[in-house]
């Protein structure tokens, strides 16, 4: 498989062109942003833990019927993916009270929330990523009906599935951010990535952050927060 020109690049992550034009390959960076990109950062050898992270539990979701974009991990940081068509959605699920849901709803950060909440926020960085509805989403013909569904079922068993995996390492999944994109065929997978950067993860005993709030919020320990998360997970 030959690296061709780059075709994109995001905060976390530079994306090639191969010669397969169904392929590409996804390498991740070192750096690090907060806050729609006001503040910026380098995280020592966070590209390696999630481009290993990531993929360990792409694995897992797949397994449980989820199809993903991961076709093979290359090396430490670069990874073989299937090219798709990004839906403009992030997609957001969350199990515990934490960051901007407790601030809009004046619920103190690490209550249990009854139920899991989906929420959707229009992929679009020049407008902050705004909160969308369903409805938003249909009239703006960002995904159809059908796909929306689609999105919210997965986004459920894949809530389901990271629950599960991190409990058994002793982490708390509090809320995660994914996106989906779209293969050629129409067919809807999960893309980007699942790590320390789009998960907040906290110890189940202690409640430590083991995430990017560690530099969002300045708390230190960056490194070692992601590398313990990995190591919990994966064993090295």
């Amino acid at each position: 498989m030959q690296k061709l020109e780059m075709i994109y690049e995001g905060k976390a992550k530079k994306v090639y062109a191969t010669d397969d034009p169904a392929l590409c390959i996804v390498s991740y960076k070192d750096d690090a942003t907060a806050f729609n990109g006001l503040k910026k950062g380098t995280i020592v050898g966070k590209g390696s833990v999630n481009n290993r992270m990531s993929n360990y539990l792409m694995k897992l979701i797949a397994e449980a019927g989820v199809p993903t974009h991961l076709v093979e991990e290359l090396n430490d940081r670069e990874t073989l993916v299937k090219r798709v068509k990004i839906v403009p959605l992030e997609v957001i699920i969350r199990n515990v009270a934490a960051g901007s849901f407790s601030k809009r709803f004046g619920v103190e950060e690490g209550r249990s929330l009854a139920c899991p909440v989906l929420e959707f926020s229009y992929k679009d960085d020049a407008l902050g990523d705004p909160m969308i509805n369903n409805s938003h989403i249909l009239a703006l013909e960002l995904a159809t009906e059908q796909e929306l569904e689609t999105i919210s079922n997965y986004a459920m068993k894949v809530n389901e599935v990271l629950k599960e995996r991190f409990l058994a390492a002793e982490l708390e999944l509090v809320d995660f951010k994914i996106e989906f994109g779209k293969l050629p065929s129409g067919e809807i997978v999960l893309a980007d990535e699942i790590s320390p950067d789009t998960c907040r993860l906290w110890d189940v005993h202690t409640h430590e952050k083991l995430d990017k709030d560690r530099f969002r919020r300045d708390l230190g320990g960056v490194e070692d927060a992601y590398i313990e998360v990995a190591r919990r997970l994966m064993g090295n």
